[in-house]
């Protein structure tokens, strides 16, 4: 008689199968709707990007929103530009865990490279940008402005993926572009009356962070809030939007609105919503996007300290998580949060592991991706004064150009040498 084989624990099975690498990726399925005021909206939805170009194993999404101010001339460049950007600053032949590891610094060199080649043009408008990068599981956020990416997973939990850069809101950005030497200040109308939101002068701009916006100065940098976050195998759903959304619903509200319904139907919902609580007053951009599992979701369970779940639910908790230091759970256990980064100073963002080109003696700067000569450039982590015996070569390199985007950004040189090509 054949003996019965004995059962195999979940356990091993589902071990057995992240070893194997036989865990499916998800679907994603993505809803789009927009009701225009100004005209200055713009979106962008890739969903053939390849890791490895011709390879379509390595195949991840993106989606964007560019909300432009003062015209359309910086949403419509970005849209055309970033993402190549973004991607010509990860090194090649890079495997998944190391090219998701690497992205947060790329998306940063990206944002940065993308402001520099804008403002090359003389042009004076200016974007927000609310930029997604869908891997799989792995969910990445780069942010600029006061456009929102929030994430609604199985049991109802909203989580923000995204900083909010009004100065309105931001204490700290206000502290920052004051130490820079502008001033934040309400406009003054007739009387001496204070009417409206905190603003940068000069410029007049409610935004501490954006793409473009040339005349208001280098103190409004293009350097992103990045999120980096792992969804469990139940998956979850995005809501991306410009602030024509925000400015009427709140993340929960937005969420709540459209469960339940299929990705393009939620977007239409979500728009209508805001039109119908404050009517349209701004360009109003939604882009709903579910990242679904194959298999029916199994929710994760619920965290034993109920201190751990109020934390996670913070409005806006600032973290400086970096990648080395994964492991940390948000929302209900369903979230994994890989990276989280929002320093203004770009030295602190782009790490210090940038080495000389192999073979070639040159160095290769990390926001525009030129190789150059040594003598040519400076280290990001070198100071404006220098010795050859200081070491000014640690840390990733900077052409002369992008250091001198560095500096303005830092207060350490006028605004208007920034135009110098």
């Amino acid at each position: 008689m054949k003996q019965k084989q004995q059962p195999v624990p979940l356990g091993t099975l589902i071990g057995r199968e992240l070893r194997n690498e036989k865990v499916e990726k998800p679907t994603v399925k993505y809803g789009q709707a927009a009701l225009a005021k100004k005209g200055e909206d713009y979106f962008l939805i890739k969903l053939d990007c390849q890791r490895v170009p011709g390879d379509p194993s390595t195949s991840l999404s993106v989606f964007a929103i560019f909300d432009g101010h003062n015209g359309i001339s910086a949403a419509i460049f970005t849209k055309e530009n970033l993402l190549n950007n973004v991607l010509s600053a990860i090194p090649p032949a890079l495997g998944r865990e190391e090219w998701l590891q690497a992205l947060p610094r790329a998306l940063v060199a990206g944002f940065v490279k993308t402001d520099i080649e804008f403002q090359q043009r003389g042009e004076t408008s200016g974007t927000t940008v609310t930029f997604v990068v869908i891997d799989g599981w792995t969910v990445t956020v780069a942010s600029v402005g006061d456009s929102r990416c929030i994430l609604d997973t199985q049991g109802g939990v909203v989580s923000l993926l995204t900083v909010d850069h009004r100065l309105e809101e931001n204490v700290e950005e206000r502290e920052r572009i004051t130490a820079s030497g502008a001033a934040v200040a309400r406009l003054n109308v007739y009387g001496g009356n204070e009417v409206g939101p905190l603003r940068c002068w000069p410029g007049g701009l409610c935004l501490s962070r954006s793409i473009g916006d040339t005349d208001v100065g280098e103190f409004i940098i293009p350097i992103p809030h990045v999120k980096q976050v792992k969804l469990s195998n139940a998956g979850g759903r995005l809501i991306i939007a410009s602030d024509g959304i925000w400015d009427a619903l709140s993340s929960d509200i937005a969420a709540q609105s459209c469960r339940g319904l299929p990705a393009e139907l939620a977007a239409k919902l979500v728009v209508k919503e805001a039109l119908r609580s404050r009517g349209l007053k701004d360009d109003t951009t939604c882009l709903v996007v579910d990242i679904i599992p194959f298999d029916p979701p199994v929710l994760a369970p619920m965290p034993r300290k109920k201190q751990n779940l109020l934390y996670s639910l913070i409005f806006g908790k600032k973290s400086h998580t970096s990648s080395k230091g994964a492991n940390k759970l948000s929302a209900v256990g369903v979230v994994e949060e890989l990276f989280e980064e929002g320093s203004a100073m770009l030295a602190e963002r782009l790490g210090k592991d940038f080495p000389l080109e192999s073979n070639s003696g040159l160095f290769r700067c990390a926001i525009c991706q030129v190789d150059q000569l040594p003598g040519e450039g400076l280290s990001v982590n070198s100071g404006p004064f220098f010795s050859p015996g200081s070491k000014p070569w640690e840390g990733p390199f900077l052409c002369a150009s992008c250091r001198r985007k560095k500096d303005a950004m830092e207060g350490k040189r006028p605004m208007t040498s920034a135009m110098t090509a």
